[in-house]
């Protein structure tokens, strides 16, 4: 049983390139230092910068923005100059703006920097996702993907633990670590990704593919109905970064702590599970298949906050819900995506996929902080299950209507 296991995950991990590996660590060391924006609002409230909660909204809506901003113009840069020089230009410049906004005091200026910051950090995502692309093969390009999301979760892991110790001697440690980690992650892709010249297109994509013309994102019909149900669902799935934990808190009177077990717990199952279960499910179905029924998955768990007695064990159970949820989802939306692109406008349709995103997170967290705030979080809970509900009616439909790219 014991060696089955340990021959399940040995080949989960296999046969992925060295490249996408390194990409990987490259992640992990940048996200390792994701610590300025989840203590934003804490630090510009603090007596030693005197901004009220409303204002630290703002801010934090304002990086919203930029990254919206920073994925379209990511997306289209990479396609004109290759990822390499973008990943490299934003690293470069977003590491230099943390270590500026930790320097400035006027709100103006933190409003300025940090749109600047957000823009520039934002637009290394649609770069890393095409260079993902670029160095994987179609057999296991949902695994690197996965293997991808793993760097994320364990970075957030450790730049928010270590972002909690820093903050408690000086925030502004939080913006030079923050930073450096980025300068960090530019000196890992100058050391494992020399300049190449400039052709970029994957391995991964036939000859018949590369003479096909390439098309805009933005006149795939298919693909824009692909975001905006992925809008629609990742408009609920961001309750789990933001009125859930004050649900625990408030309703069910959970401390601290446990509420960062539960965080906690979602990145574990995440990092131990994730790529075993993509590899059992990669290449057996459409992509569309799996992303339908996570995206239930989803929705369901928070549906059951309100069906089921409330108490702790059952705040575990329905955490269990969405992270199988996420897992079954969320690396097969890359699939996804990836499978409608050609070289030359794959930038743009990553762009556009970062945009998503972005604009579900500002959207999302902000409405339900309003709907938990004057309707209550039952009647959320409903909403957020009727999202996901709308969503996987959305991608069933395209499932059943899906043309090729070029059609």
């Amino acid at each position: 049983m014991i060696a089955r296991t340990l021959s399940l995950y040995k080949n989960a991990y296999s046969g992925l390139s060295r490249s996408t590996w390194l990409l990987s660590l490259v992640l992990l060391v940048n996200r390792s230092g994701t610590m300025v924006m989840p203590f934003m609002a804490i630090y510009l409230t603090q007596p030693s910068m005197g901004y009220n909660i409303g204002q630290a909204g703002i801010v934090m809506g304002i990086f919203g923005f930029g990254a919206v901003c920073g994925g379209f113009l990511g997306g289209r840069l990479t396609d004109r100059y290759g990822f390499q020089w973008i990943q490299r230009i934003a690293l470069i410049g977003g590491g230099f703006l943390f270590m500026l906004l930790g320097q400035v005091h006027s709100y103006p200026l933190i409003c300025i920097c940090t749109f600047l910051l957000s823009t520039v950090n934002e637009a290394f995502r649609p770069a890393n996702s095409t260079a993902i692309a670029h160095y994987s093969k179609p057999e296991n390009r949902t695994r690197s993907y996965s293997l991808n999301r793993l760097a994320v979760n364990l970075g957030w892991a450790v730049g928010g633990a270590l972002g909690g110790i820093l903050a408690s001697i000086n925030y502004h440690l939080l913006f030079w670590v923050d930073g450096g980690t980025n300068l960090l992650g530019v000196l890992l892709l100058i050391r494992f990704f020399p300049m190449e010249r400039r052709t970029e297109h994957g391995h991964a994509d036939s000859e018949a593919q590369e003479q096909s013309p390439a098309l805009s994102p933005y006149r795939d019909v298919v693909y824009l109905r692909f975001i905006t149900y992925l809008i629609i669902f990742a408009c609920g799935f961001f309750q789990l970064f933001s009125t859930l934990p004050v649900f625990y808190k408030t309703t069910l009177h959970m401390p601290e702590y446990m509420i960062g077990l539960l965080m906690t717990m979602n990145g574990l199952i995440i990092t131990f599970f994730e790529m075993v279960i993509v590899f059992k499910l990669e290449g057996k179905r459409d992509p569309l298949y799996y992303i339908l029924y996570g995206v239930n998955l989803v929705g369901f768990s928070y549906i059951l906050l309100n069906i089921l007695p409330l108490s702790i064990p059952i705040a575990f159970f329905c955490m269990v819900l969405t992270t199988l949820g996420e897992i079954t989802s969320m690396p097969f939306m890359n699939s996804f995506w990836i499978s409608r692109t050609r070289p030359a406008t794959r930038g743009q349709y990553a762009g556009l996929y970062t945009i998503a995103w972005s604009v579900a997170q500002v959207f999302g967290q902000a409405g339900g902080a309003q709907v938990a705030q004057y309707a209550g979080f039952r009647t959320l809970w409903w909403i957020v299950g009727g999202l996901c509900a709308l969503s996987s009616v959305g991608f069933w439909y395209l499932r059943q209507h899906k043309t090729p790219v070029h059609e």
